[in-house]
């Protein structure tokens, strides 16, 4: 069998006798299988680790050659099949204790042996199997952690308990995650955002340096005139002069709950793009049964992150009012409410306020999630309530967000928006 195809069974089937290939007699002392008592990983009881007695190499155990022969892994593989029995094979939350340097060594495993993608998803099963989240409190721990947005809504969801001493690396594993966030996301929201003011800027009595001649010409082809062969322009496209004052007003409502950790996250981040637009007042408020005004913050999504209190109870109508008290115009607001709509409080008096915000002329959407991670739980009366009095809910991901602003922004239909970007949205019921 070739090494390729043996490393695809023993990743499939497991080790021990689970694969059919490969037979090793426990260790004295060990239990049967793989991984028990004998890695360095989260589970593993105390003692010696692979390679830790003499004569043995990394992976290598009494009477085991180096793993060239044709069913026998080789001494990577083995310390990559040995991380996972130490995650996979070892029961639930069970054999941790206080043993962060030997959790950090399996980290550190995982990292080498592993990539990126491969590394985040088994830090974040071993935090969900293990209860690594005790242990993340300790500088060491989370600068052995990969960084990814599932390590930072941990964080900010330990931020209550986190010790004086680790609070620093926080922040510094958190802003890695927001600034790579940021670098990913900025330019196309900028460019997002910045177009649809422009074309929301439009004017049909522009000066004349301000026409857009190629929109004019395409409005009025209408009058063509063969015999002289050119256009007629009866109605002038071009852009208003740009005033130095704001032009729109985004409120980011963000719901607390801890289900919402990783929307929180996203949210921070884009919160921090706007913030940067002179012509866009941005607004940060973050709520549970109380609310929290963060816009002083919002330039910095780490401050905002860290300004958020994850867990509780949720009162959507309270944080809505309070978003509501922040409106100046209302007909150049956008209100986006990122919530799961798990309303804790009356859920009338969320749908009668969401109601008067959309008649008093603002754009209101609900993001039941802003995040990669697929469709999420949330209350689907609540949005088809909110559906029915012209608020859209649905869930959008982070590299659509940029263009459902624009679509905000520019007054579009944001239900036809959703549908034409495949965004299941929810919708008033059928009586």
């Amino acid at each position: 069998m070739t090494r390729d195809r043996l490393v695809r069974w023993r990743l499939v089937l497991g080790g021990g006798d689970a694969d059919g290939i490969t037979r090793r007699e426990p260790r004295p002392g060990s239990g049967s299988g793989r991984g028990e008592g004998d890695g360095d990983g989260p589970g593993s009881g105390p003692g010696e680790g692979p390679g830790d007695r003499p004569g043995e190499g990394p992976g290598e155990g009494p009477g085991e050659g180096p793993g060239d022969g044709p069913g026998e892994l080789g001494p990577d593989d083995r310390r990559r099949d040995e991380a996972l029995a130490a995650l996979y094979d070892s029961p639930r939350r069970g054999g941790l204790g206080g043993s962060a340097p030997r959790v950090a060594r399996w980290l550190g495993d995982v990292r080498t042996y592993f990539p990126t993608s491969v590394v985040q998803v088994l830090q974040t099963d071993a935090m969900d199997r293990l209860g690594l989240h005790q242990l993340l409190l300790e500088p060491e721990m989370m600068e052995a952690v990969q960084p990814d947005v599932h390590l930072v809504s941990t964080l900010v969801g330990l931020n209550a308990v986190i010790p004086p001493h680790s609070r620093e690396t926080a922040r510094a594993v958190v802003r890695t995650v927001t600034d790579r966030l940021e670098e990913r996301l900025r330019q196309q929201t900028l460019q997002a955002v910045t177009g649809a003011l422009d074309r929301a800027a439009r004017t049909r009595r522009p000066r004349p340096a301000d026409i857009d001649w190629g929109a004019t010409v395409a409005a009025n082809l209408k009058h063509w005139l063969p015999e002289h062969s050119t256009v007629v322009p009866e109605r002038l496209v071009g852009h208003a002069r740009r005033s130095r004052s704001l032009e729109r007003h985004v409120v980011l409502c963000l719901d607390q709950s801890g289900s919402m950790a990783e929307s929180v996250v996203y949210a921070s981040v884009f919160g921090a793009v706007l913030a940067s637009l002179r012509a866009v007042r941005t607004s940060v408020v973050a709520f549970d049964t109380e609310v929290v005004d963060l816009s002083e913050l919002a330039e910095d999504p780490v401050d905002v992150l860290f300004g958020v209190q994850l867990g509780g109870g949720t009162d959507i109508d309270k944080a809505l009012a309070y978003c509501q008290s922040l409106v100046r115009t209302p007909a150049e607001t956008v209100l986006v409410l990122v919530s799961d709509l798990m309303e804790g409080g009356a859920g009338d008096a969320m749908v009668r306020r969401a109601r008067d915000l959309v008649g008093a002329g603002i754009t209101v959407v609900a993001l039941l999630a802003l995040s990669d991670s697929g469709a999420p739980a949330h209350d689907a009366d609540h949005a088809e309530a909110l559906a029915a009095v012209g608020v859209p809910s649905f869930a959008c991901t982070p590299d659509l967000f940029p263009d459902l602003m624009a679509a905000a922004i520019e007054g579009r239909d944001l239900g036809a928006w959703a549908a034409r970007h495949d965004l299941p949205a929810s919708g008033p019921r059928e009586a």
